[in-house]
């Protein structure tokens, strides 16, 4: 197990090849990002209890051990975001890895200027839900066009007064819209304030989720009026917003 000077953020790396925690932990000091690395899961729990881990990059190959497994265990655990190392063949085990725990991956082999730069983004839309979050814990819930959004619940009451169930993701950009209503959000804004997880297009997995939204709360999917497209701009909620405190 190694650790670095401390910096401004200090990621946790996992993973059992020894000359890549090397190269990881001497590329990320020297950009100014505080490294622990460590070759097993049992050494991850060890220090994600000892330290204060803003980033977990975990092999989902790890020798005589489950990746995916580990993932969860660490997403029970705390939020803290996961960025999963894999292979090129490796495609289900990413699909499952977004599903379940992980905020990104990377492919090996990898550039390790492309991963500080994933890395960047993934804190960069964690401190944006972070802050999101904090001005939302005063907040209850939100009305708009006969629903009614409760955010300590996670209930979204219809106008007829049944409940529809929300993912995660419909969740988080259901938030993001009624904190932001009759303005225009750009894809990247969407992707800050609701941290959806990303794959390789970000504009896509933005486009999919709004989609699976407007099926639950459009009275005509394919005609929306509550959430509508701005060719070239991104989406805006048009409708009034009540916050109730």
């Amino acid at each position: 197990m190694t650790t670095s000077a401390p910096a401004s953020h200090h990621l946790l790396v996992v993973d059992d090849d020894p000359a890549l925690r090397q190269l990881l932990d001497e590329y990320f000091s020297a950009n100014e990002l505080r490294v622990t690395c460590v070759a097993t899961g049992a050494q991850m729990f060890e220090a994600f209890d000892r330290e204060a881990i803003d980033l977990v990059i975990l092999d989902l190959r790890l020798h005589g051990e489950d990746g995916l497994n580990l993932a969860r265990q660490l997403r029970e655990r705390a939020s803290v975001p996961i960025m999963l190392l894999t292979g090129k063949s490796e495609e289900a085990d990413r699909v499952m890895g977004l599903e379940l725990a992980a905020d990104d991956y990377v492919t090996k082999p990898f550039s390790p200027r492309e991963l500080l730069a994933r890395v960047r983004a993934v804190l960069r839309r964690y401190q944006a839900q972070t802050e999101l979050n904090s001005r939302d814990e005063k907040r209850r819930a939100y009305r708009f066009a006969g629903w009614e959004f409760n955010l300590r619940t996670r209930r979204l009451t219809a106008p007829d007064g049944s409940q529809l169930e929300l993912a995660n993701n419909e969740f988080s950009l259901l938030a993001a819209f009624c904190s932001a209503p009759q303005r225009v959000l750009s894809r990247d804004q969407l992707l800050s304030l609701s941290r959806l997880h990303n794959a390789e297009v970000y504009d896509r997995t933005v486009d999919v989720q709004v989609l699976r939204l407007r099926r639950k709360i459009e009275p005509d999917p394919f005609h929306p009026t509550l959430i509508v497209t701005e060719r070239g701009a991104g989406y805006l909620f048009d409708t009034t917003v009540e916050t109730l405190y």
